[in-house]
């Protein structure tokens, strides 16, 4: 859980450093890759990069040790650290029911804390790894799709589709079975880890750049830790500790829940310079 925690910290700073620089890139279409291109140039972007890559790291840690649904709502937390963070460095003014559901998210991280148990144990069938790089190929081409729709529909389906790409990655890392090279190029759960997670954030960059942030970003937060949780507690086997099963879903919910409500903070305000 202290690995799921660190991740949401990484997760959450970088949001506020790779938004002000989407919002300096410019204009792209859905799925727009020279948009991406032009984040890129952006040493804010880059900077959110090197957090995300220490945060991925940090979730393979926790993927491996505590169920999915525990997982996924940590994450979500991210939104309570953007807010903070969004706080401190840009001088965002939170109102009191926003630190109210900064309160929320971590009164439920600490109910999930307490009712996880270890992580499931079934192997995930071949079947299941292809749906995943499927599902992946699917998130792909919500780019081009999201970016014809008006404003508020365009940025709930690259909303969606950014967090069904980060959860394609969330049930991935517990169907790669070795870091053998003969054992990873051969397994279809990589592809999709590979897939899912270039496209989700080429979907999350084009939504922090237009669109209605609090619909993305809500659409994220439900995209990302939904869809894993119930893979995880249904095709792999996550349980909770005896007799803790309510105080897992309550904690979920309540997570979730206040991380919806700080939504808005999917995306920070651009800062000059």
């Amino acid at each position: 859980m202290v690995c799921a925690l660190g991740a949401a910290v990484c997760f959450g700073t970088a949001t506020v450093l790779q938004a002000v620089a989407a919002r300096a890139a410019g204009t792209g279409g859905g799925g727009d890759a020279a948009l991406l291109l032009r984040a890129l140039a952006q040493w804010r972007y880059l900077a959110g990069l090197a957090l995300d890559g220490l945060g991925f790291l940090l979730q393979i840690a926790a993927l491996r040790s505590i169920p999915i649904y525990a997982v996924g709502a940590a994450l979500a937390s991210s939104l309570a650290v953007t807010a903070v963070v969004a706080a401190r460095l840009l001088r965002v003014r939170l109102t009191g029911s926003e630190w109210s559901a900064v309160a929320v998210v971590c009164a439920g991280l600490t109910m999930l804390g307490l009712a996880s148990g270890a992580e499931g144990h079934r192997d995930g069938s071949t079947t299941l790894k292809y749906v995943m790089l499927a599902t992946a190929a699917v998130v792909l081409l919500l780019g081009p799709a999201g970016g014809r729709l008006p404003e508020r529909g365009r940025a709930l389906l690259l909303g969606l589709g950014a967090g069904f790409g980060f959860g394609v990655v969330e049930v991935a890392v517990r169907l790669i079975d070795g870091l053998a090279p003969s054992v990873l190029l051969t397994n279809p759960a990589t592809y999709a880890l590979l897939l899912g997670g270039g496209a989700a954030f080429l979907l999350l960059t084009t939504a922090l750049q237009r669109g209605s942030v609090t619909t993305a970003t809500a659409g994220l937060v439900i995209g990302e830790t939904i869809g894993p949780a119930l893979v995880g507690v249904v095709w792999l086997g996550d349980r909770t500790r005896e007799g803790l099963a309510w105080l897992a879903v309550l904690g979920f919910l309540v997570a979730v829940a206040g991380a919806l409500a700080l939504a808005r903070f999917g995306e920070a305000p651009a800062a000059e310079g």
